[in-house]
């Protein structure tokens, strides 16, 4: 399957790979539709535990028109929000875990199915990432939700 954009999906991504054409060339033929991109250069991606990230792409998707980037790995048990770059040194959150500088990330073809890791918000192309006191926001309403939710449990 391929999608209206995804050619300037795939361009924004593989400009971040040390050889961004050998890149495209290898993902493009790639089997697992996989391919290993270093987190750092023009974004960080944080790394929620699945419910949380869940509810946080719930509410994110209500106070933003279009959130940055989103990836879920096998299973949904995490999610991957593209932020700026630069947001992962600085980030403090309990569970939450930072992809940088001199850290990698598998990322899946826009718009190819995958086993294991897939897009939940393809990225855009155009280099839309999540501003992070926005997605900060949204975690905070977010564990709100799940005490909420736990509280109507008991």
């Amino acid at each position: 399957m391929t999608i209206p954009g995804a050619r300037t999906a795939v361009d924004w991504l593989v400009s971040v790979a040390p050889d961004p054409d050998t890149c495209r060339w290898e993902w493009e033929r790639s089997p697992l539709g996989v391919v290993l991109l270093p987190a750092g250069r023009y974004w960080d991606v944080l790394i929620l535990p699945g419910e949380l990230g869940q509810t946080t792409l719930d509410v994110l998707r209500l106070l933003l028109d279009r959130p940055g980037p989103v990836l879920a790995d096998f299973g949904d048990s995490r999610l991957g929000f593209f932020v700026p770059a630069g947001t992962a040194s600085r980030w403090l959150g309990t569970g939450v875990r930072g992809a940088g500088p001199g850290t990698w990330i598998v990322v899946p073809y826009p718009g190819r199915a995958t086993v294991g890791v897939r897009w939940l918000v393809l990225p855009d192309g155009r280099g839309t990432l999540t501003d992070s006191a926005v997605l900060e926001i949204a975690m905070h309403e977010a564990a709100a939700r799940g005490v909420a939710k736990e509280g109507r449990k008991s």
